[in-house]
């Protein structure tokens, strides 16, 4: 019975990294950012300082400890989508995924938003972090649209318009203490994005201009206009 109990309370142990970043963001909240050192991290842990760096390059990491599993899963949902499928609805799930990570801890993602106003190294960070969503949104769509004309530019246009409206409604939501319907707060802004760009949006490419035929005529000086119209409609009609 007691070795069942050991068992089932290996289970139940945090992982490594979840332990490293809540003792690191609770002596953020109580001594601030900049006054933490890893030391005091690893000692609120009861871990190693080799520990933390197997985990977390700097403390800054520790702050955003699920973005590099969110970058992954993201990876995953975008190679997995049918290229049958609208591109502009793809790359806007997709970002719906980060929502989940804010929506799933309400709690500690107000406290982190509160802690990135705060703090100019970690408000950069986080702009680094979200730079990387970008980037990956726009790697996609170029791959999609890789045979249209303006398909890179389109790409870097809608992948910032996706990331924009995503974080408008992200962070209209931590504003407001994490009241409320996360998840209808990004939708509704994500709305505009596909409205504007989806299939069959004000965004869409524009067909290629045909190419028009050009007369080049010369009239002498003083000749009436019925010859030259005669001879405009001469030409257009034997060309």
């Amino acid at each position: 019975m007691s070795e069942a109990r050991e068992v089932n309370g290996a289970q139940k142990k945090a992982p490594m990294r979840e332990v490293l970043a809540e003792a690191a963001f609770q002596l953020f909240l109580e001594r601030g950012f900049e006054r933490t050192t890893v030391d005091d991290i690893v000692a609120r842990a009861g871990v190693g300082r080799r520990s933390f760096f197997r985990y977390f390059p700097s403390k800054e990491d520790a702050v955003f400890p699920d973005h590099e599993s969110c970058l992954a899963d993201m990876t995953a949902f975008l190679e997995a989508a049918s290229d049958e499928s609208d591109a502009v609805d793809v790359v806007c799930d997709a970002a719906c995924l980060v929502l989940r990570v804010y929506s799933t801890n309400p709690e500690f993602s107000v406290q982190r938003y509160k802690l990135t106003r705060e703090v100019p190294g970690l408000r950069t960070y986080e702009l680094s972090v979200v730079r990387r969503y970008e980037r990956m949104l726009a790697g996609y769509l170029r791959q999609r649209w890789v045979e249209a004309t303006d398909g890179s530019l389109r790409a870097e246009v809608v992948a910032a318009s996706v990331v924009a409206a995503h974080n408008n409604g992200l962070r209209s939501w931590l504003r407001s203490g994490g009241e409320g319907d996360a998840e209808d707060a990004v939708d509704r802004a994500l709305r505009l994005v596909r409205r504007t760009w989806g299939e069959g949006g004000d965004g869409a490419a524009a067909p290629e201009p045909q190419q028009e035929d050009v007369v080049v005529m010369v009239a002498t000086k003083g000749a009436p206009m019925w010859r030259v119209i005669q001879r405009v409609e001469s030409a257009l009609r034997d060309g």
